[in-house]
């Protein structure tokens, strides 16, 4: 453990202050294919898709398909696979799973408690991730600091304890919502259709609305609940 934190300070003194590009070629370098880029397809994770196409287009991207997602993400799934001609794999919650816990509980359990909204994230988001993760030295994330309050204290470079100590790197930490739709427009990036109409953050369809201009990005995600539990798990942070 003290090795790999002595590894991650160095990392973190070479990287501070460097662009998400050399940040991106910095975790090809150190770990090529035992790296692996998520995507849900909002914004940040499409800006960060071109990126990643132009300085490590060899970088493998994961999504994770909840069965409960927007019609319009699949739609932007597939604009992205075409225009940068990824190899995007795909994972879904186990089948037995979602089949209990919608004759157990209903189609709307997440709505009922905050216990019963991690429980559906957990089968559908989170058991899917450690699938895509498995094996991985590090993973790289769109995760931005000024996104929400439980997002704050997001570092470009981490040690991500909740997946068995891989690496997590978020090469947009420091980038401005403003940053993210200049990069998307100046190149012509595919975006989310939702996202001309109010959506700042996207995930399943029953869980996400639109966003009024006095809140903050993620407060159309799981509106009922309180700004400090919106996470599904699978950023889980000490």
């Amino acid at each position: 453990m003290s090795a790999a934190l002595d590894e991650l300070s160095a990392a973190r003194a070479e990287l501070a202050g460097r662009s998400a590009p050399d940040i991106l070629a910095w975790t090809w370098a150190r770990f090529g294919a035992r790296a692996v880029l998520a995507s849900s397809f909002g914004a940040e994770d499409v800006a960060l898709i071109d990126l990643a196409s132009r300085v490590t287009p060899k970088l493998e991207v994961f999504t994770l398909d909840t069965g409960r997602l927007h019609p319009e993400t699949y739609e932007v799934m597939q604009a992205i696979r075409e225009r940068y001609g990824i190899n995007l794999r795909v994972y879904a919650p186990e089948r037995a799973s979602v089949e209990k816990l919608e004759s157990e509980q209903g189609l709307y359990s997440f709505r009922e408690s905050l216990e019963q909204r991690k429980a559906c994230c957990a089968i559908r988001k989170v058991e899917p991730l450690k699938r895509a993760l498995a094996g991985r030295e590090a993973w790289v994330t769109g995760l931005r600091r000024e996104q929400s309050v439980t997002r704050a204290g997001v570092e470009v470079i981490e040690i991500d304890d909740s997946q068995n100590g891989i690496w997590k790197l978020n090469p947009l930490a420091a980038w401005t919502e403003a940053d993210v739709w200049n990069h998307i427009r100046q190149n012509r990036v595919p975006y989310h259709a939702l996202h001309d109409v109010g959506f700042s953050s996207i995930g399943c369809a029953p869980c996400t609305r639109a966003v009024k201009p006095y809140e903050d990005a993620r407060a159309g995600r799981w509106w009922w609940e309180q700004p400090e539990h919106k996470e599904c798990g699978l950023h889980a942070r000490r």
